[in-house]
């Protein structure tokens, strides 16, 4: 640590997620100076975002102010900026402007974006969730497609596709809760739309869904998407997306309301892909085991910017828990680093993985392998995420809204907002 006549050292964080977050929690209060960077003013809660691009939460339930997380730490300071490059010689970030800020250590935790591999038109047109801008944009063409189609009701039969594209988690999630938000919407808002004539299509390469997850879990989310009306084709490509179609490798070209993106996500084109000439896989920072970039001494990356070593060969998948974990042994190392003491390797604990595919149905994968399914996994589910989201107020909202919805599926945030299109 800094001597009485040193002032503290300096840490910058680049990014208020999961990892972000975690990071500046650990090192609020101790004998430094911390600033968080972020072009957003606010962390989001990621897992839940799907919820509010389908109208079953506001955006506010699922973001909380990074100056309100951290008001009580004196030496946490936040900047509202976006970073532009990092000069390693000079130990200084870069904004966009041509301002700078020196740094003693560096984290980077600017988490990932949706990847497209290289498929046309598919990072133009389709919709990916990764921002809470990419939420309120999706519901946004949700709710107008459906808008639309009740006046075009009135003369013809209509016929409204939705397509999500990934079996994920996310896609799994998004899936389920978009054939809900159909029904609930047909049946409270008095639209003139038959069910039949919406559908909601869920492709993926892979064989089966939530491959993640034992192929029983697969089995659940498949026979619970498709009790809720959920179409799913599996080992069908997209080969392009274009405005209002999707094409696939088969040949066939189908007109789309809207095509959900949450077929992966990659840190190429992020600050943490730009820090090293060859980067990790998924364009994720190459770290060392204590989460130290390859060959800088005082540069770190975690989360999903970081290809975070699990063992010799293998990196940790990108979830909330390793952002979170590898957050929490950053800080430590950094603190370590500057007592003099040798740094120590990061270890992922797994403590499982689980998704949620409608109201009373949800998947967890526990940690030595079991599977919960059903209304068990649901309320795990419920519980886990409440736990994480951030703010009392924020849970607190959440856990209204989910009860009142559970009893009686009242009108929800079903809210067109014009402003929505505007930049993340």
């Amino acid at each position: 640590m800094a001597s009485p006549l040193e002032p503290p050292a300096h840490v910058v964080i680049i990014g208020g997620g999961f990892a972000g977050v975690a990071v500046a929690r650990g090192l609020a209060d101790q004998p430094v100076r911390v600033t968080i960077i972020d072009k957003h003013n606010f962390h989001t809660f990621l897992p839940l975002l799907y919820q509010v691009a389908t109208a079953g939460l506001e955006p506010a339930d699922v973001a909380y102010p990074i100056r309100t997380i951290f008001g009580h730490a004196n030496n946490i300071r936040f900047r509202h900026a976006t970073v532009r490059e990092v000069d390693h010689d000079r130990s200084v970030v870069i904004f966009d402007g041509g301002a700078e800020l020196a740094f003693d250590h560096l984290v980077v935790a600017t988490g990932a974006t949706a990847a497209y591999f290289g498929i046309p038109g598919a990072s133009r047109f389709a919709m990916p969730l990764y921002s809470l801008a990419d939420a309120r944009r999706l519901r946004n063409r949700l709710l107008a497609s459906l808008e639309e189609a009740d006046v075009a009701a009135e003369h013809a039969a209509i016929k409204l596709t939705f397509v999500v594209v990934g079996g994920g988690p996310t896609g799994v999630e998004t899936a389920g809760a978009l054939s809900e938000l159909v029904r609930i919407a047909i049946r409270r808002d008095g639209l003139r739309i038959r069910p039949e004539d919406v559908r909601v299509l869920l492709v993926d390469l892979a064989p089966r869904l939530l491959t993640a997850f034992p192929e029983s879990a697969s089995r659940y989310a498949l026979r619970e998407l498709t009790s809720m009306g959920v179409e799913v084709n599996f080992s069908r490509s997209v080969v392009e997306v274009e405005q209002g179609h999707i094409r696939f490798d088969d040949g066939e070209r189908l007109a789309a309301a809207a095509v959900v993106w949450a077929a992966g996500v990659t840190a190429s084109g992020t600050i943490a892909h730009e820090l090293q000439v060859s980067a990790g896989p998924g364009g994720r920072a190459r770290v060392t085991p204590d989460l130290r970039l390859v060959d800088s001494a005082n540069v770190w990356a975690v989360g999903d910017a970081a290809a975070v070593p699990q063992d010799e060969s293998t990196v940790c998948p990108q979830l909330a828990p390793v952002a979170i974990q590898s957050g929490r042994h950053c800080a430590e190392q950094i603190l370590r680093v500057l007592s003099g003491e040798p740094t120590q390797p990061f270890r992922y604990r797994n403590k499982g993985i689980m998704a949620t595919i409608g109201r009373q149905a949800a998947v967890a994968k526990l940690p030595r392998g079991g599977v919960i399914k059903g209304t068990l996994g649901w309320l795990a589910w419920l519980g886990l995420h409440l736990f994480y989201l951030v703010g009392f107020r924020n849970r607190l909202r959440v856990l209204i809204n989910w009860t009142w919805r559970y009893f009686d599926w009242p009108s929800g945030p079903r809210l067109i907002v014009a402003d929505a299109e505007t930049a993340d």
